[in-house]
């Protein structure tokens, strides 16, 4: 049959791939294109040339003959090495659509694992960063009190479904233009378990489980921020039938504090200083997460200064110390100048030579007309 010569392409892998990319390679096609799937008539020469495909890149002696240049099948490989009379890999055909081998196929278990749920959880700043401990109701699936998760009513048991007999799968005989196939698929009577639950229990109508509330008492560490996720577990939901609970999720969401912006384990804030205290320097106090706090404010401190107070942010989570506290300075200039006051300001312009001051621009500063231009020309 007509085959194109480039088998990597054909089955989507690099040159160099390992033989489980081919495997998964060819599984995940031969579930979209074999014939009992999809029976397009179009996709059987696709489906071939997959196999074909597969034949050769999975043995490692024609894949070899295949790199160097030779013809894979000139010294009589094809039909052996596990295929069958038509070359295909029966076995691995198998596996595509079952996922795995016969004895991985059977009656499958009732119970599931449960479902993960996510909680919200609303936290102050000093809260994230330095920890607390929540009381949170949640709303969650839990094992059935009355059946003990076998969805059974009392002294009832699931019988043995009597289409498959227990085994929780059906198989027939189909014909393909390969042959003679044996294909399964889930029992239709007892939906693949293998057993039929006769009387459920009227309490959680055979599902195994029951939705209630519970308190939960979780810790929530030190260094936080918003959009934190944290794990719990095992606390989510119930599984069907009984089964194993997943896990629950601590969404955090950090209130805006009236003073601090946080940004990584820094806080950031604004003090407003009069120009003469910002000139002559000052000694005030500032609120910090840990209470108020004394700044010493430099003589000639400049409107737009930082000044750092170490270690007053918040705590590093899942590391040791903390962050810093920065102060941003805004200088304020007095608009309302009684006559004194203004003639002190006069005087000691004059002393200082700033009766009549030059502008000063620093290089990159722009003016009105600049910035306008720019705003119209959308920099």
């Amino acid at each position: 049959m007509p085959v194109a010569n480039d088998y990597y392409g054909i089955l989507g892998v690099r040159r160099d791939a390992d033989a489980d990319e081919i495997k998964k390679a060819y599984r995940r096609l031969a579930r979209e294109l074999h014939p009992d799937v999809n029976p397009d008539p179009q996709l059987q020469e696709r489906f071939k040339e997959v196999t074909q495909a597969y034949e050769v890149l999975s043995d490692p002696e024609k894949r070899q003959m295949y790199d160097l240049g030779a013809d894979p099948f000139a010294r009589g490989a094809a039909g052996t090495g596990g295929f069958g009379a038509a070359g295909f890999p029966f076995s691995d055909l198998m596996d595509a659509f079952f996922g795995g081998g016969a004895a991985a196929r059977g009656p499958r278990s009732r119970a599931r694992r449960g479902r993960n749920a996510t909680v919200r959880v609303d936290l102050d700043l000093a809260e994230c960063a330095f920890g607390t401990t929540r009381d949170l109701v949640v709303d969650t699936a839990v094992v059935c009190p009355t059946c003990s998760g076998e969805g059974t009513a009392p002294g009832t048991h699931p019988v043995t479904c009597e289409v498959c007999n227990g085994r929780g799968e059906i198989s027939q005989v189909t014909r393909s233009f390969i042959g003679q196939m044996m294909t399964s698929r889930p029992c239709p009577g007892c939906g693949g378990y293998g057993t039929v639950i006769r009387k459920p229990c009227p309490e959680c109508d055979a599902d195994g489980r029951v939705r209630t509330r519970r308190t939960l008492k979780v810790r929530i560490p030190a260094g936080v921020e918003d959009g934190t996720h944290i794990q719990l577990a095992g606390e989510g939901e119930t599984g069907p039938g009984g089964g194993p609970p997943g896990d629950l999720f601590l969404e955090i969401v950090q209130r805006p504090h009236p003073i601090f912006e946080r940004h990584g384990d820094d806080l950031h804030c604004t003090v407003t200083l009069p120009m003469a205290a910002a000139a002559l320097g000052a000694s005030l106090q500032v609120e910090t997460l840990d209470g108020p706090a004394d700044l010493d404010i430099r003589p000639g401190t400049q409107s737009g200064q930082a000044i750092p107070m170490f270690g007053q942010g918040t705590q590093r989570l899942n590391g040791s110390g903390r962050g810093d506290l920065i102060i941003h300075v805004t200088v304020e200039t007095p608009t309302k100048l009684d006559a004194e006051q203004e003639e002190l300001l006069r005087q000691l312009a004059k002393l200082r030579g700033e009766e009549a001051p030059p502008g000063k621009f620093a290089p990159g500063q722009q003016g009105f007309f600049s910035r306008l231009r720019d705003a119209f020309n959308g920099r």
